[in-house]
């Protein structure tokens, strides 16, 4: 890609505009970075937009940040929420972060010529005095924070804004300062807290951030594609599994993930949309999709096996030719059908088990199960248990 290229594709805005950030872009190496807060152990799909648009950056030649906000995860991004999020500790921020760089890595490239460097902002945040930061706080001011759209909209619902939550834009603002940048990239909905980030270098460094904004990925309707409810696509979720979760995307959100995720040239999506309003199916252009973004993540021939596994599995109603094997002896007596789903990490929790179980999503040999406090000594050897859609288990 060229400067002109990703400077626009996938851009929703450069603040204060592209032409000065092509400029510098073309004078020397520029220092940019975005921010992940571990508020989960998974990076998604939504998140690959702004991880794309870095590497597209190193592949230029600038130097990439990966900043991993440790610190910022344990205050709560207030962002979108008109509700305070779940406080975390320092511990459970660590173990969310145990895996990003391996995730990240599936785009990234943090070896070889010019790696992405890993940073946390504990590593200036914890050192920041008390005085220290009730200084650098004089650099922005109340009117400026409180005039968010999101937390005027708490007050006139007569709902509390914790002073976390204030505080929250002026120490992911900081984070700029301390790594001293040239550009930050971040969804649409930072806005907000990158441009104070702007405000605060302009003061403190007397230099001026650009902002990239990258638009997120909805559908049609504005619904997050990545993060639905109960439905994570995940970086790291296995080929089949990824593969099948394109593919149960609605079909509006065909479009927006080949513009965002892939270099598929912007003539050839608006044929697909063309042929689309013209009574084209759309599962084409889905399974195409689903075989390119599986095969960007995890290499050809798992995009090849995922795609025959689908077809297979799916659209055939076929078993697939290789079924992971669940021994019923790893379960103590008494155990029920909610505890298989669980000990096999079937499901991602008890809830998620029954809420399976009251919708029929459950089957033994293509029998849904009816009663959800199935007792496992009616199962034997060879029993093929189907979980929703793509999951299943053969018993031992």
């Amino acid at each position: 890609m060229n400067i002109d290229e990703v400077l626009t594709r996938g851009v929703d805005k450069v603040l204060p505009n592209k032409e000065e950030l092509a400029d510098l872009m073309t004078k020397r190496v520029i220092r940019l970075y975005e921010g992940f807060d571990p508020t989960g152990v998974q990076l998604h799909i939504g998140h690959a937009v702004g991880l794309r648009k870095l590497r597209q950056f190193q592949d230029l030649g600038h130097k990439v940040i990966f900043l991993i906000g440790d610190f910022t995860a344990m205050i709560g991004d207030p962002t979108g929420k008109l509700s305070s999020r779940k406080i975390l500790n320092r511990e459970e921020v660590l173990e969310n972060a145990k895996a990003y760089k391996k995730q990240a890595g599936k785009i990234l490239r943090f070896d070889g010529e010019n790696p992405v460097e890993i940073k946390y902002n504990s590593e200036w945040l914890t050192k920041m005095s008390a005085i220290d930061f009730l200084k650098l706080s004089h650099n922005l001011t109340y009117s400026q924070i409180i005039e968010r759209d999101m937390f005027q909209e708490r007050i006139k619902q007569g709902q509390d804004v914790f002073m976390n939550e204030f505080l929250y834009p002026f120490m992911q603002a900081y984070d700029s300062v301390a790594m001293d940048v040239d550009l930050e990239i971040g969804g649409n909905d930072q806005t907000f807290n990158m441009l104070m980030g702007r405000k605060l270098m302009r003061n403190i460094l007397h230099k001026d951030k650009f902002v990239m904004t990258t638009p997120l990925l909805t559908d049609s309707k504005g619904v997050k594609i990545g993060k639905t409810e109960g439905n994570v696509i995940g970086l790291s979720d296995q080929p089949d599994e990824f593969y099948g979760k394109i593919m149960s995307l609605n079909d509006d959100a065909i479009s927006p993930c080949f513009n965002l995720l892939t270099d598929i040239p912007s003539t050839e999506i608006k044929s697909m949309e063309q042929q689309i309003k013209s009574g084209e199916n759309p599962i084409k252009f889905k399974k195409l999709l689903a075989f390119t973004l599986t095969k960007w993540l995890n290499g050809d021939s798992s995009a090849q096996r995922a795609q025959e596994v689908f077809e297979k599995t799916i659209q055939a109603g076929e078993a697939p030719a290789e079924i992971p094997v669940f021994r019923l002896s790893s379960l103590p007596n008494g155990s029920t059908i909610i505890d298989l789903l669980e000990k096999s990490k079937a499901v991602a929790s008890r809830g998620e088990a029954r809420r399976l179980l009251a919708q029929r999503g459950v089957a033994i040999n293509q029998l849904p199960i009816t009663n959800i406090q199935l007792p496992m000594k009616t199962l034997k050897t060879g029993d093929i248990i189907k979980i929703g859609k793509r999951k299943w288990l053969k018993i031992l």
